[in-house]
């Protein structure tokens, strides 16, 4: 019997989607009784029930800081016990935008212009504008520099950038990316081969929180994506360049714009939901891969010091 130690909810804004996607995955998992599972919150009790429950992997089901940042991850090395999606490495690179683009950029893959800003400076009005203007243009996107699920990200006008700047305040340093238009287009990498790609248009602004998580946001899901096949193949492959570079382990998703035939590499994300409205089971199903049999590759995948 194979003994899973399930981690979900943890103390992000984005606990309620990881909520969600324990309970998705649970549902599949309890169909196999071959498995003995166990849910957690990573609590002040929970080294002492990871201990006691010793299971044979986890399945790392948080989102956001504390779960997907290489917080966990570190503890779970430390107990020597398999886990699933990235390590502690890749986790911190690539929740860490500004870390992430400067890779990207290294290694010659396309992303928005950035600016990083830091609330332990003074807020010049003036000069911030200034320089917001002449490096990025209006308008622009501002967003938490280590947030996951497009939690606080903005479309900003030069009449409302101050506002929803002040609105970042309790996460120290903010980034502001150069507002790319076009089309939204997400690539799932498993076991860093392709798994596929889908298109979103959102009836909101652009796909944010709302667009991925209320089935009343009516985003519309577009697979397969309608460009050619040499375009599939950039993206695809830009796709998979990420996951290798930030050394990425199980399934990992990038969100890309392309507009004037360029595709724009926004972030990778190492731990995707899994919920009814998620992307990458979409895509597994796209393309002959249960949900079942997702979770599985995902749990084979689990290793450590990765």
């Amino acid at each position: 019997m194979k003994k899973i130690l399930i981690l979900a909810g943890g103390y992000s804004k984005e606990k309620e989607i990881s909520i969600q996607t324990a309970k998705s995955v649970l549902y599949e998992l309890n169909k196999d009784k071959k498995c003995i599972l166990k849910v957690v919150n990573p609590d002040g009790q929970f080294i002492k029930i990871l201990r006691k429950f010793k299971p044979n992997v986890v399945l790392n089901l948080l989102h956001g800081r504390y779960g997907e940042d290489g917080y966990i991850q570190a503890i779970l090395e430390s107990e020597k016990v398999k886990y699933t999606h990235s390590g502690v490495l890749s986790s911190s690179l690539a929740i860490d935008k500004e870390l992430s683009k400067k890779i990207y950029i290294k290694n010659k893959i396309l992303t928005p212009k950035f600016l990083k800003y830091s609330f332990k400076y003074s807020l010049n009005k003036k000069k911030i504008l200034k320089k917001l203007k002449n490096k990025l243009g209006f308008p622009l996107i501002i967003k938490p520099l280590n947030e996951g699920s497009s939690v606080n990200v903005f479309i900003c006008n030069k009449k409302n950038v101050f506002r929803n700047i002040n609105r970042l305040k309790e996460y120290g340093e903010i980034l502001f990316e150069k507002y790319i238009p076009g089309r939204e287009i997400q690539v799932a990498i498993l076991s860093g081969k392709v798994l596929g790609a889908i298109e979103l248009k959102p009836k909101r602004k652009f796909y944010d929180y709302q667009a991925k998580y209320n089935p009343k946001a009516k985003t519309e899901h577009l697979i397969p994506v309608n460009i050619s096949k040499s375009q599939y193949n950039e993206v695809t492959k830009i796709a998979q360049k990420a996951h290798r570079l930030l050394k990425c382990r199980g399934v990992s998703r990038s969100d890309f714009r392309f507009f004037e035939d360029k595709f724009y590499l926004l972030e990778t994300n190492t731990q995707p939901g899994m919920t009814s409205l998620s992307l990458v089971p979409e895509i597994a199903k796209f393309n002959n891969i249960t949900f079942k049999n997702l979770i599985r590759k995902i749990l084979k995948d689990a290793s450590i010091n990765k």
